[in-house]
């Protein structure tokens, strides 16, 4: 069977699924033959097929991404050894797959679905319907529901150089031959992964798109450091090498993988570089979407995919801006309580994180000392989810430093859910470059966020729904809810005679209203690089390191940055909303569980969710 065969036999059976199973009993002519309900259970069965073929579809075009959620196995096995297609045709059959999947989904009956399912099915119509919208812009890289949208393929923070290897050092199975015979298999698909990649690059060059200098000189340095690596064998072998020994495996599939990595990665990484060397030839500075061919309307497309509103650049600044000045007076309040009266609060915070009380030691010993605070929070953390949700779960969990080769251009953390299997833990990843990008006052509030009640701890129950819902994601609701989860360990006690440890919680909240602000600056109002820097330098006052990776970050990955306070304002106008509608009736517990229970979704569909519970808690 050749592959159009098969793409359009998986067609042709979704189709089929969704024509039949809505006309499964009309040809009975009582409706007394008809068992009470049939028809409706038909349709959820039906359902309930299409979003699964819906869900392979999709993945197997992201094979990495059935890995990452553990469902690479049985008759999907053979997606274990294989990587994405990267280059312009393999988009274009991404494209027209989620086309003819979304044209399904939207005809499908609604009719006698459970609430769950009429949620996933809205939930595919979102993001395949803006996805769309993203394809038919003419570069950049576009994530099916996904946070990530970028209209550079290869940057400082975007691209195969930087994810395939920790992909493969952390997520890859490695644990028998067959795993070790599917890591090689990925391997020999890597230099066409990044030749795709090229082609793009080359492609968005010659209609004059090219990234700006500041970003380039970062990427340069990068791939420079990454091509040694492979040259040497120890992007990829070496780490390999030392799992298979763990495993008694022979040692000759790590020597395989030394070979393509000092001969075709290594030439693909060549080639990219020297890609990206010819654009620094002819880079300028300005770092907004607004000095890009159709740059208006791609940061248009991607604030709209990062927020799941329709807000517009202007608005969002408006809105930024209030939100800042509204945190700045509460923050000012504290740092006159705790000896810090004179100055912008910016400037006072600032002289806050010169407070050797606040610092971590440098270099190995501060790093430790980093991740043994990171786990006793944890802990801290986990025993207070009884006061704030009915449903609990207790997510498997590891904290990792990045690997050190991507530390320089990343931000201060990340953190994400297991696999859908459990067989991957969730992770919180902590930039350790410098202990200086870390403080005892603020890193409490991003450990809630990465971990729990934030991306962890909401991605297990994300897991618990049809694997389509596991694989789509939305940064409005996922971000939104992770600033949601520092607000809750904040109302469940965690600074508690502890005003600095709230200071630094709000100027979190501080720094996501300036990434607003910031944002939209940079891609709509023309600012420049430093204009950025000073603005957040002034009134978040984060250190001059995680200032500068910030905006560099907003630069790549235009639009993203607002999604976080937008979507925890959207899930804070809920429940207030859902308090004044039920009055004693209100129960915090049961709107959490509404919330994330309902999983990842646009805020249109979040809005629907919370509607629902308002009626169930009314009965």
């Amino acid at each position: 069977m050749t592959k159009m065969q098969m793409k359009l036999s998986r067609r042709q059976t979704l189709a089929g699924l969704s024509a039949t199973t809505a006309l499964t009993f009309t040809g009975c002519t009582s409706v007394d033959r008809i068992r009470p309900g049939a028809l409706d259970e038909a349709r959820q069965i039906g359902a309930d097929h299409l979003l699964d073929g819906v869900a392979y579809s999709l993945l197997e075009h992201s094979p990495a991404g059935a890995t990452s959620l553990g469902v690479d196995t049985g008759k999907y096995a053979a997606l274990r050894g294989k990587l994405a297609d990267q280059s312009p045709a393999g988009i274009a059959a991404l494209a027209d797959q989620l086309r003819g999947d979304l044209a399904l989904v939207r005809k499908y009956p609604r009719e006698g679905l459970s609430d769950e399912t009429v949620t996933s099915l809205e939930v595919v119509e979102s993001a395949y319907s803006k996805a769309l919208e993203g394809f038919a812009l003419p570069y950049g890289d576009v994530a099916v529901g996904g946070w990530r949208n970028a209209p550079y393929v290869v940057i400082q923070n975007v691209g195969n150089y930087l994810d395939l290897p920790r992909f493969m050092d952390s997520t890859q199975p490695l644990n028998d031959m067959a795993d070790a015979d599917a890591f090689t298999a990925r391997m020999e698909a890597v230099p066409d992964s990044f030749a795709g990649e090229l082609t793009r690059m080359q492609s968005a060059r010659a209609m004059g798109v090219v990234p700006p200098d500041f970003l380039l000189d970062k990427a340069i340095a990068q791939i420079e450091r990454t091509l040694t690596s492979a040259k040497a064998g120890e992007l990829f072998a070496a780490p390999m090498r030392a799992r298979l020994a763990e495993k008694n495996l022979p040692e000759s599939y790590a020597d395989k993988v030394a070979m393509l990595e000092r001969d075709a990665i290594s030439k693909a990484l060549e080639d990219q570089l020297a890609e990206l060397k010819a654009e620094r030839a002819i880079a300028g500075s300005d770092p907004g979407m607004w000095s890009q061919p159709h740059g208006e309307e791609w940061y248009a497309w991607a604030l709209s995919a990062a927020t799941t509103t329709n807000l517009s650049p202007a608005e969002i600044h408006k809105q930024g801006l209030e939100q800042l000045r509204d945190v700045q007076s509460r923050m000012d309040r504290i740092l006159r309580q705790i000896g810090y009266g004179s100055g912008s609060v910016g400037k006072r915070v600032q002289a806050l994180r010169d407070d050797p009380r606040y610092k971590f030691s440098e270099g190995d010993p501060g790093r430790k000392e980093i991740m043994d605070f990171i786990h006793e929070r944890i802990e801290w953390i986990k025993a207070q989810m009884p006061r704030a949700f009915n449903t609990l779960v207790d997510p498997k969990l590891e904290v990792r430093r990045l690997p050190p080769s991507e530390e320089p251009g990343a931000p201060s953390a990340y953190g994400g859910s297991g696999s859908k299997d459990g067989s991957i833990p969730g992770r919180m990843w902590i930039n350790l470059h410098t202990t200086e990008l870390h403080r005892k006052f603020d890193l409490p509030s991003l450990i809630f966020h990465e971990t729990i009640p934030g991306h962890v701890w909401e991605g297990e129950f994300s897991n618990r729904l049809p694997l389509i819902r596991s694989t789509l994601s939305f940064s409005a609701f996922s971000e939104g809810w992770a600033l949601y989860g520092e607000q809750l360990a904040e109302e469940l006690g965690a600074y508690e005679g502890n005003p600095a440890g709230q200071l630094g919680y709000l100027q979190k909240v501080a720094w996501r209203a300036a990434r607003m602000v910031t944002d939209t600056g940079l891609h709509a109002k023309q600012w420049s690089r430093q204009q950025a820097i000073d603005f957040f330098l002034d009134e978040v006052a984060l250190s001059v390191p995680e200032t500068v990776s910030e905006i560099e970050r907003y630069c790549s990955w235009p639009g993203q940055a607002c999604a976080y306070l937008v979507g925890k304002m959207e899930i804070l106008k809920q429940r207030k909303r859902a308090q004044e509608e039920l009055g004693p009736a209100y129960d915090l517990k049961a709107f959490d569980d509404a919330v994330v229970l309902g999983g990842n979704a646009p805020m249109s569909v979040l809005a629907k969710n919370v509607s629902r519970y308002i009626e169930r808690a009314r009965r």
